[in-house]
């Protein structure tokens, strides 16, 4: 994965010295620009925000210097990719970098790149030690503060961003909000499953609400929203990772997010049951799927896009070996 990440990253020149980005897409061995809502571009925040977080937490685990520098440099574009108010503009054009300011998935401020730059803002305060995410991090949540009807899917991203802050000792004063958001997301159910949006429809991709509640309750003492994430993953999660994933699309994002749930609600409540799906969930990159086959080449050092009616994909993107390396960070930070 990590081999991956590194075939997949460029520099950006405009966005200053040492800064580096990574390609949205690889497909059929080449990189591609996105173009699924129209001109996008060839790297964005969303991911590179992301890729930040986890070589964060990579220089963290291991003291390397290199995962260090890595996260450096994609920092060094999160932060130029943010605007005097606070917003993220989220795609460059091209590797000169010039910023995408008016499409439908790069204006300033948009949901989700908004919340993965908040985070990967986060990573940066807390574990390098970098004042100046820290202030450019207030910025971004001020902008969060304003928006209105937030989607759960994404409130549950700028949850994971305070509980790093918090859980840090640094800004003590956003608890409150934390307790605030948590219950937001909590209240949000149709029956015992956390909604992702205003419908009833639930996908895998992105639901961490589960993830983010079970580690809330555990930091804030509140039982209840851990037991709120249980009920919703045992009905949205368990069953699927029972089934080896057999649904007619996965991606790995989908099965990172069952990953990091039931590693939370194993922390949270110490029940060996959570623990074990997680471990059967994370086989899924090593054949347990429908396709019977890994979706994690480690002769080749990459993750594929997904299985999509039981065929493996052939492409490997930025987003696939991020997630896949936080659900096997274990391995991944040997």
């Amino acid at each position: 994965m990590l081999r991956q990440l590194a075939r997949l990253t460029r520099p950006i020149p405009a966005a200053g010295a040492g800064a580096s980005a990574l390609a949205v897409y690889e497909i059929d061995g080449s990189l591609q620009r996105a173009r699924e809502s129209g001109e996008e571009g060839v790297a964005c925040v969303d991911d590179t925000a992301r890729g930040l977080a986890l070589y964060c937490d990579l220089w963290a685990a291991t003291g390397r210097d290199e995962f260090r520098e890595r996260a450096r440099s994609f920092l060094t574009f999160v932060r130029w990719m943010q605007l005097p108010d606070g917003r993220f503009v989220n795609f460059v054009h091209d590797w000169e970098g010039r910023r995408n300011v008016d499409g439908p998935t790069s204006i300033a401020g948009g949901d989700f790149w908004q919340a993965r730059g908040l985070r990967g803002l986060a990573r940066a305060w807390v574990v390098l030690d970098d004042a100046t995410s820290g202030e450019a991090f207030g910025r971004a949540l001020a902008c969060v503060d304003r928006s209105d009807a937030v989607p759960p899917d994404v409130r549950a991203v700028h949850i994971a961003a305070l509980l790093d802050v918090v859980s840090s000792g640094r800004a003590p004063d956003l608890r409150a909000q934390l307790v605030r958001w948590s219950d937001e997301i909590a209240s949000k159910r149709n029956g015992e499953v956390l909604l992702d949006g205003e419908t009833h429809d639930v996908h895998l991709w992105g639901h961490s609400q589960e993830s983010v509640l079970s580690q809330a309750g555990a930091l804030l003492g509140r039982i209840d929203l851990v037991e709120t994430a249980r009920r919703s993953a045992e009905a949205v999660f368990a069953p699927a990772i029972g089934s080896g994933f057999d649904l007619p699309l996965v991606q790995p994002y989908g099965v990172a997010c069952a990953v990091h749930a039931m590693d939370a609600l194993h922390s949270a409540t110490g029940e060996a049951r959570y623990g074990e799906l997680a471990r059967d969930a994370r086989a899924w990159f090593d054949g347990r799927n429908p396709a019977r086959s890994a979706v994690y080449d480690r002769v080749a050092g990459r993750v594929a896009d997904g299985i999509d009616k039981g065929r493996v994909s052939r492409n490997s993107g930025a987003e696939s070996n991020i997630v896949a390396a936080e659900a096997l960070f274990s391995e991944v930070a040997r």
